[in-house]
């Protein structure tokens, strides 16, 4: 088991670039999606209509920066995610609701090998609600 352990941080820690911990295949996937705007449609098929579901949004760096849910009445929720410029790992997401108003915000806590240790949900206005700890077991 340790040996296996000791394999993966060394996978890990050689797909560092750029100060941050990303694979190759993630570095590809992000290379395709710079500046990306990804809009995905439902089409009823007996009435033919289509209505937007979701908006994804990604910014020059291929990383996703916002997602929105869509009703038929509108906009279900929102999510917009910021990034650590040095590390390149989530700083913070807020959440919104259908009208646009604030209801979460997340912050992380990383491991030295960039997976999350823990996640904070704070209300609006500041308060800590939660914390979710992250445990990652690897089994033989």
């Amino acid at each position: 088991m340790k040996k296996y352990l000791l394999l993966v941080i060394g996978i890990i820690s050689a797909t560092v670039a750029i100060g941050q911990l990303v694979s190759p295949e993630t570095l590809a996937k992000r290379a395709k999606r710079k500046n990306l705007i990804l809009k995905e449609w439902n089409t009823d098929q007996r009435s033919k209509t289509r209505w937007l579901d979701r908006v994804t949004k990604y910014d020059q760096e291929g990383r996703k920066i916002e997602e929105i849910e869509y009703a038929s009445y509108g906009q279900k929720w929102r999510i917009t995610i910021e990034y650590n410029d040095s590390t390149g790992l989530i700083n913070k997401e807020v959440e919104y609701d259908d009208r646009d108003k604030p209801v979460r915000i997340r912050k992380y806590d990383y491991n030295e090998n960039g997976t999350k240790k823990r996640q904070y949900n704070y209300a609006p206005n500041g308060k800590l609600q939660t914390v979710k700890v992250f445990e990652y077991i690897f089994e033989d």
